[in-house]
């Protein structure tokens, strides 16, 4: 197995999926147990509705890279959830438009066909697809300014958004900016979708953000140990899945996803034992 791998690593597309993959489960954990904690945590698989919708948008125009569709518009509506959720109940808010942008992204891709393959390109898009084992150069790269990104906003920001996950009332009370911060949390959600989109699909995101969070809070308490404990599960569940992908030729997004939850039930187990 290990000069199976060891041949495997000697391709650039192999170095690339374990680079992105593991860049974009630290991102997706990050956020991941803010998401959890603020009750926001089907965000994910609602924002990655939208990411769809937008994806079908940019293809009907032929846009020649997607991201450019896709992330303001997944951007903007993540900051409607966020930030408009106090109007609408938020989970109804989520319904709503997970299953609109669902629907429509699904038929404009039926009306405005550019493909003699409709269905195998939604279930691609839907469940993830070997998209990540053809990343290029240019696209590995903007995944990495991306994460970089991401992972700076969190650590600069990551006082405030301690203090506007737990008591937003409170925060708001000792002079915290709580919609500027909730809007920071917005942009970096919405990020972390789409770069996930390419990994897990559009179905399996919330998987990604949610699992290594709770795996992480079975065994720890304190918030910055639930963090860092999370990084280290996602980043090891995310390496685990690509390389299983690889060896056994099995889907990368549905991998990646069985493994987390092999780790969710073997941290309840630990959980209890620590009790």
């Amino acid at each position: 197995m290990l000069e199976k791998l060891t041949l495997y690593f000697q391709f650039p597309f192999v170095r690339y999926a374990m680079i992105v993959g593991v860049l974009i489960a630290l991102c997706s954990s990050l956020l991941g147990v803010t998401l959890v904690l603020k009750r926001f945590s089907f965000i994910g698989d609602g924002l990655s509705h939208v990411a769809f919708g937008a994806m079908a948008i940019g293809t009907i125009l032929k846009v020649n890279n997607n991201l450019l569709v896709v992330l303001p518009i997944t951007t903007i509506v993540a900051i409607i959830i966020l930030l408009g959720g106090k109007k609408i109940k938020g989970d109804a808010v989520l319904a709503m438009i997970s299953v609109s942008s669902l629907a429509i992204g699904y038929l404009i891709m039926n009306i405005f066909s550019t493909s003699a393959n409709i269905t195998g390109d939604v279930c691609s898009t839907l469940f993830g697809s070997t998209s990540i084992l053809t990343l290029k150069g240019a696209e590995v790269t903007l995944c990495i300014i991306l994460s970089i990104a991401v992972i700076v906003l969190f650590l600069v920001f990551y006082n405030k958004i301690f203090a506007v996950t737990f008591d937003e009332t409170f925060a708001q009370s000792a002079g915290v900016n709580v919609k500027f911060y909730n809007l920071v949390i917005a942009v970096i959600t919405s990020m972390i979708i789409v770069l996930a989109m390419n990994l897990v699909g559009s179905l399996l995101i919330s998987a990604l953000v949610v699992f290594p969070a709770l795996s992480a809070m079975r065994i720890f308490k304190n918030f910055k140990s639930v963090i860092i404990c999370s990084g280290i599960i996602s980043v090891t569940s995310a390496s685990l899945g690509i390389l299983v992908s690889i060896l056994r030729s099995t889907p990368v997004g549905a991998t990646i996803v069985a493994v987390d939850i092999f780790v969710f039930i073997l941290s309840c187990i630990t959980g209890r034992i620590l009790k």
